[in-house]
């Protein structure tokens, strides 16, 4: 990738699931830190982390260029060995395999590299404790830090995260909200998918509004955070400033 060359660059992207379109002309670009798309529910959010990722059923078209590589056409696991890291919204956790089970699978071949098993233990100690537990066994937070833990085996230059917060208590969100800090922080590429305004502002300043399939607006989070108009009318969310 050349310099000034952006990591992620999504250009005239559309998907249509049969005649509905469930995105429109989207455009956006990561050059590396921390982004967060923010939107309610049903503006296309998830749609665009799988046209990102290759994964079907929606009919996509326009361009994703990862390191200036197109990836629409190419399959999912094919992406992925590019260097994009996906946690997916619901965490998609298999309730037969343990804790350990499910980070040994994708460790092969780290050795060398930054992110391990024993890395990833080290980054959610929770995890380490419950290492023999299976999938279906782990609380809500448990879920995530695997499902965060596995998509960091992929030693991944970008890692895409579709709705973390979801269903989690305050206090994880918090924990989480440091976990993603620190990553970036030791350069780690981060587009956060959310509704959760608190969590999408904490951890980027960098904002992309997302209404009705389509980019409505750029902001940082001290903008947005201060806006209550667009909370409310384009977030449908109660504003920060009013909360107790």
């Amino acid at each position: 990738m050349s310099e000034g060359t952006p990591l992620l660059r999504v250009e005239s992207l559309s998907a249509h699931y049969g005649t509905a379109q469930a995105l429109e002309d989207v455009a956006f670009e990561v050059v590396g830190g921390a982004t967060s798309i923010i939107g309610r529910n049903g503006m296309g959010k998830t749609t665009l982390c799988n046209a990102i990722m290759g994964i079907p059923p929606a009919r996509v078209s326009g361009s994703i260029r990862y390191r200036g590589k197109e990836l629409v056409g190419r399959p999912s696991y094919k992406i992925a060995k590019l260097g994009i890291g996906y946690v997916p919204q619901g965490r998609r956790l298999f309730p037969s395999l343990s804790v350990d089970e499910h980070l040994r699978m994708i460790s092969r071949g780290t050795a060398g590299r930054r992110w391990t098993v024993d890395k990833v233990y080290e980054l959610f100690p929770r995890l380490a404790e419950r290492r023999r537990n299976g999938g279906a066994q782990l609380s809500g937070g448990e879920q995530q830090m695997l499902a965060i833990g596995r998509a960091l085996l992929t030693n991944p230059d970008l890692l895409i995260m579709d709705e973390p917060s979801e269903g989690l208590a305050p206090a994880i969100v918090e924990h989480l909200v440091d976990t993603f800090q620190a990553l970036a922080e030791e350069g780690l590429a981060i587009l956060l998918i959310e509704q959760n305004l608190g969590m999408a502002t904490a951890v980027a300043e960098r904002q992309l509004v997302m209404v009705g399939g389509a980019m409505y607006a750029e902001t940082t989070a001290t903008e947005l955070k201060s806006d209550m108009e667009l909370q409310r009318r384009f977030l449908g969310v109660e504003p920060l400033a009013e909360r107790a």
